[in-house]
């Protein structure tokens, strides 16, 4: 039987690339996201708000019986940059209903079938910025909580053969890094001149990280945060 990954955020950028290397991988792969996605590397696609508590839960209720799940990829994120001085208390609510409580509510939805199984991979899709970025306060801070949870699940889970890892990107280029880095301007030169391998990730890069975490060769391997950031870490931490 083909094992069941589930992908949140997985219509575009990062989580399309996700979701086409665990289908080429040999999982059948379902996406959770507020967008239809912009590939076919799927079995099934589900519209839902993840910051709907509610709807995320029957959402995943309907899934789990019908599917058993045993590779999760928490890739959904939302950003609210602003200083400190500007930090609305209520953006920190907003992001960490993404960011923090929905990869809570997906573990807990899909772990009865991976106890049952023997065996599960679940994979948190983190941040360089966990370690300090200006104007994210609220997104740091829901980044560094997901690498708490991550290693707190870990410990708990280790003994029913479930792993639980976080990736961390750098600056990848997608179409938002665009948008946001035009190529040519001199300020996307200066990021990517701090980068050791000179160059920018792509998408490609976080999916191949996914793809160790989430197969049965990274049983030994579990509590771990893994910067996929072309060396920008190195001297952060």
């Amino acid at each position: 039987m083909t094992a069941t990954a589930l992908v949140t955020g997985g219509a575009r950028n990062i989580g399309a690339a996700i979701a086409r290397r665990l289908t080429a991988d040999g999982f059948d792969v379902v996406v959770l996201d507020r967008v239809e996605p912009d590939h076919d590397s799927l079995v099934e696609f589900v519209e839902v708000d993840l910051s709907d508590v509610a709807a995320l839960s029957a959402t995943l209720d309907d899934l789990v019986r019908r599917r058993a799940i045993t590779r999760l990829v928490n890739n959904a994120g939302i950003v609210a940059p602003a200083s400190v001085e500007e930090t609305d208390p209520a953006s920190i609510d907003a992001v960490a209903a993404v960011n923090v409580k929905a990869p809570l509510i997906c573990l807990q939805k899909v772990l009865p079938a991976m106890k049952a199984a023997g065996i599960g991979r679940v994979v948190n899709i983190s941040s360089r910025v966990a370690l300090g970025k200006e104007k994210r306060t609220a997104y740091a801070a829901s980044k560094a909580g997901l690498h708490g949870m991550t290693k707190t699940w870990a410990l708990e889970l280790g003994r029913h053969g479930i792993t639980v890892n976080a990736v961390g990107p750098g600056p990848i280029r997608t179409s938002l890094f665009d948008e946001v880095n035009p190529p040519d301007d001199p300020r996307t030169a200066a990021i990517i001149a701090k980068v050791p391998v000179e160059r920018l990730g792509t998408p490609d890069d976080i999916a191949d990280a996914i793809s160790f975490f989430a197969s049965d060769r990274s049983g030994f391997v579990t509590g771990q945060v893994l910067y996929v950031c072309g060396g920008m870490t190195i001297g952060s931490v």
